[in-house]
């Protein structure tokens, strides 16, 4: 099963195939992880609160 590397949430298989690389099973961060943002190919912390 897939896991966010930043917070360890359970990930489909489906979000996992989409949002890495080849090769990398884990996504480096998830829709959990308020704090962090995909910024191309870089993570970062959000500027922002995000509104779930």
């Amino acid at each position: 099963m897939p896991e966010c590397q930043n917070c360890g949430a359970f990930v489909t298989d489906a979000y996992a195939r989409v949002f890495t690389p080849p090769g990398v099973d884990d996504p480096r961060v998830c829709p959990n992880c308020q704090d962090k943002i995909r910024d191309g190919a870089e993570i970062r912390t959000a500027r922002s609160t995000r509104n779930s």
